[in-house]
């Protein structure tokens, strides 16, 4: 492949509800071409390929062979990660993933030894961690002004699973709430967002509690909270939820010198700190946000080309894997789950 030659693209599956948003990137994106479309349900593969004017490849095998391909986004279900990632790591195609990498952390190091052998760049979607709003907590953390952090709470819900005139059982795919290809419901699926920025801010736990509950009676839980807790005697709080007409995205640090807090409702990341002098400590303070950090897909796109990893970005992601696998184990057996870290 020539320099200035764009990578050349395929997307696995459109399962996932931001499959085309991701294949949109790519279209749209200066420096990728989107070149073959597979999925495990033919028709609608097929469907999207011809909306597109792309390529459909019936068989996964025959695509992934194919010496034209650079790399492949992986948007198929859940369950089916591990198998599909490690063949293609093992064909040499770059990987950018759909959050989790995979349901377990024994399927994540299968994945990991594929694409390590291989060489291949893996990317993971973790969004939020490229935002503004993240960047500037992280700058207010980082420079001291909320003392050594006590507290984070992430919160993360929208309705899908709440029954809607043109959709009674909700506007998400009837898929996400099957438990053989998710793995769960709102904590893997939209928890995954709050879930990464508590361990961005915290790191590892020592022990992970979660209850799940099913509001609208659903096969998976649509309603749930994961308790991190720390060695120092930190917590960490994730919530996520399908049943919630209105709940803004919110973020909240509580530290031993001050408190931010970052709601979506009007977009601000305010704080308030014992550090500053006078008045002004015993005021909430608005915190300028920072420009938001390349998507997760530029990121891929650029180490690819650079000859880079995403290093930082794979070591959060299985940390996510290994996080939501203990939240379903303690969700289930009701205890809490020890991390050896």
């Amino acid at each position: 492949m020539s320099e200035k030659a764009k990578l050349r693209v395929a997307l696995l599956s459109f399962w996932h509800v931001h499959a085309k948003d991701y294949a949109k990137q790519v279209m749209e994106h200066t420096d990728t071409e989107l070149v073959a479309i597979w999925d495990e349900i033919p028709e609608r593969g097929r469907r999207e390929a011809e909306g597109r004017g792309i390529r459909y490849v019936e068989q996964l095998g025959e695509l992934l062979s194919d010496s034209h391909i650079d790399g492949v986004i992986v948007t198929a279900p859940t369950a089916d990660h591990m198998d599909i990632m490690t063949a293609a790591a093992e064909a040499g195609k770059h990987i950018f993933t759909e959050k989790v990498i995979a349901l377990t952390s024994a399927e994540c190091d299968k994945i990991m030894a594929a694409v390590n052998r291989s060489g291949v760049v893996l990317t993971v979607s973790l969004p939020r961690l490229n935002t503004p709003f993240t960047q500037g907590a992280l700058a207010l953390a980082a420079c001291g002004l909320l003392g050594e952090l006590t507290s984070v709470r992430a919160r993360l819900s929208h309705s899908g699973a709440l029954p809607a005139e043109d959709n009674p059982l909700g506007y998400l795919p009837a898929h996400f709430f099957d438990p053989a290809q998710t793995g769960g419901g709102a904590m893997i699926d939209l928890g995954c967002h709050p879930m990464i920025l508590v361990r961005l801010f915290l790191g590892m736990p020592e022990s992970v509690s979660a209850s799940y509950s099913c509001v609208t009676g659903k096969a998976v839980e649509d309603n749930a909270i994961t308790v991190l807790r720390y060695k120092n005697g930190a917590f960490g709080v994730v919530e996520a939820g399908f049943v919630n007409r209105s709940s803004p995205f919110t973020l909240e640090l509580h530290g031993t010198e001050g408190s931010a807090l970052y709601h979506a409702y009007d977009a601000k990341l305010i704080y308030r700190s014992l550090k500053l002098e006078g008045d002004a400590a015993g005021r909430w303070h608005t915190f300028k946000l920072p420009a938001a950090l390349p998507s997760s897909f530029d990121q891929w796109v650029s180490h690819i080309r650079n000859g880079t990893k995403a290093t930082e970005n794979v070591t959060l992601a299985l940390d996510l894997t290994r996080l939501m696998e203990a939240a379903s184990i303690s969700a289930k057996s009701g205890a809490a789950v020890q991390l050896l870290c």
